[in-house]
């Protein structure tokens, strides 16, 4: 560049000559070398949702998923007697009521509701709403032990008779449908997170109260599952598919040497109730051959107060189970669940519900987490292997002597698979993101904003309830302040309700496409994509009796 005369008078400087050339020069990537296509569905999975693994290898893994979801099945109850004071004879008898109630509710979810690979247990959510109820005065004022737990069962049954309703009518109605028609990734994703993370207070503390046994079971079974999972046995994967079942069995054994040995004899009560592998009390108080049947201890007892308690926790288990319905199609290797196989599923919920009150559980129903994370942990996805599972679950409430023994494993052991599963439950949330468009911070806001309010909200009230004794709502209608305080002490409603405000108002500039609404609209209609007919058709033209909706 030749310099000009006005250049001269202002002080020209030529521009500095070019660096030489590095030897080893930087690279600068394109798009496509630095991010990863979007998938449907996951690949690379041992069994997709309609696959079959051979008979003898879906036995093992139906009872590694009976496995599973024992222990939370056995923790409710047994929080609940804590409280009431009943005797080990009664708290065998509900866990196997409790049992063969998940047992009949995954097969029909199964056969008639979503049609996902969904184990439905026990939700922790109607835990509060039943606490509440078990301890309220008409109930403690009772001296006899057991009559006073007679009492509790018949009050919570009709509560949850009652109260069953919310899903029965929001399901079948289509109403459930409508509203989650609404619902993009970006509600998606933190909803089905906080599945995981809402439940923290049953992970790592659990492992904590006897870390001698927690502590090696949550680092066992990580080793198994994550670290052996593509060492093959005889050309066969077995870490990856049983790690449940061996992990469970290293740390059992262990543990049971513990306590032969003498370790706890001179621990506290406390301690000995989590850490002995002989103090349950299930095996030698569990009848032999026993089948529930409705209404066992009665006629059950109505109260308004405790009805509405129930519908909320109710409402919160909705929400809990369409955040599992969505982690689960995804494990599985499904497409996501059109709306109206949600609601379909949330409809069979609620008469599980119903059941759960019939039958007379302490808890409602609802998908177990805990086995949605195990579909993950093991790429296996069959409808088939759960099914297999809740006759697994019929089987062993049946013949209670069998079922003691596995119900007998000590809660440090389940709280550490809790830990592993539920984690792969907050990773599956997370990856419904990549739908979205995340270089938005708008999007990343709502996602950030929802979750955090969500896990901060709640300790705010168990914090208040811990130092006053009471939720933060106190006022002399009791069946009020149940209401109030386990609607907003719940992760998932507060994260539901701002994640979709937040999503479906803050709309200014931003695309459907965006919010990653394009993604689903494709689902959302049952002959819009030939896999909704593959994966979510009911069987045997039972779609005729049930219409899409």
């Amino acid at each position: 560049m030749i310099p000009t005369d006005l250049d001269k008078h202002i002080g020209y400087h030529a521009p500095p000559p070019p660096p030489p050339p590095a030897k080893h020069p930087i690279k600068i990537m394109k798009g496509e070398d630095i991010h990863h296509h979007a998938l449907e569905q996951l690949p690379q999975l041992a069994y997709c949702i309609n696959d079959n693994p051979r008979w003898a290898e879906a036995i093992v893994l139906g009872f590694q998923h009976y496995l599973t979801m024992l222990g939370t099945t056995v923790l409710i109850p047994t929080l609940i007697f804590r409280n009431i004071g009943g005797n080990a004879s009664d708290l065998a008898r509900v866990v196997q009521s409790a049992l063969f109630v998940s047992g009949i509710n995954t097969l029909i979810q199964t056969v008639l509701g979503s049609r996902l690979p969904a184990v439905m247990g026990n939700s922790f959510y109607f835990l509060p709403v039943i606490l509440s109820i078990v301890n309220s005065p008409r109930i403690m004022d009772i001296g006899e032990p057991h009559e006073r737990f007679v009492h509790a069962m018949r009050a919570t049954q009709g509560a949850l008779i009652a109260g069953s309703a919310v899903n029965i009518v929001l399901g079948f109605s289509g109403l459930w449908s409508i509203a989650t028609r609404f619902i993009s990734p970006i509600v998606i994703a933190p909803v089905t997170t906080i599945v995981g993370l809402g439940l923290l207070e049953y992970g790592f503390p659990g492992v904590g109260k006897c870390v001698e046994i927690g502590i090696p079971a949550l680092l066992i079974i990580l080793f198994i599952s994550q670290y052996l999972k593509h060492f093959k046995i005889l050309h066969y994967h077995f870490f990856e598919l049983f790690p449940i079942l061996f992990g469970v069995a290293i740390v059992w054994v262990y543990a049971t040497i513990l306590t032969v040995a003498g370790a706890y004899d001179h621990a506290s009560a406390l301690g000995q109730i989590h850490c002995r592998t002989d103090r349950s009390g299930l095996v030698s108080t569990a009848p032999w051959v026993r089948i529930s049947y409705p209404l066992q201890w009665g006629a059950p007892t109505f109260d308004a107060g405790d009805v509405f308690g129930v519908m909320t926790a109710a409402l919160v288990a909705l929400v809990e189970s369409t955040g599992g319905f969505y982690a689960v199609s995804r494990l599985a290797g499904a497409t996501p669940p059109p709306p109206y196989v949600i609601s379909r599923g949330i409809g069979w919920q609620g008469a599980g519900v119903l059941l759960n009150g019939f039958f007379g559980t302490f808890t409602g129903a609802t998908v177990a987490p805990e086995n949605v994370g195990l579909i993950g942990l093991t790429r296996v996805g069959s409808r088939r292997v759960i099914q297999i599972a809740a006759l697994f679950m019929l089987f062993f409430s049946v013949f209670g002597k069998f079922g003691g023994v596995f119900a007998a494993i000590p809660q440090p052991i389940v709280a550490a698979i809790l830990c592993i599963t539920f984690g792969m439950v907050v990773g599956t949330g997370i990856s419904h993101l990549q739908f979205a468009n995340m270089n938005m911070t708008r999007n990343l806001f709502v996602v950030g904003f929802s979750i955090f309010m969500g896990l901060s909200v709640p300790q705010y009230f168990s914090e208040f309830t811990v130092r006053a004794d009471h939720g933060p709502i106190h006022t002399q209608q009791r069946w009020f302040n149940d209401i109030l305080n386990v609607f907003f002490g719940s992760p998932l409603i507060i994260t539901i309700l701002v994640a979709s405000f937040l999503d479906n108002t803050l709309t200014r500039h931003v695309t459907k496409k965006d919010r990653g609404m394009v993604w689903t609209r494709k689902f959302r209609h049952f002959d819009r994509d030939p896999r909704n007919l593959e994966f979510y058709r009911l069987p045997l033209g039972l779609h005729r009796f049930f219409p899409e909706m």
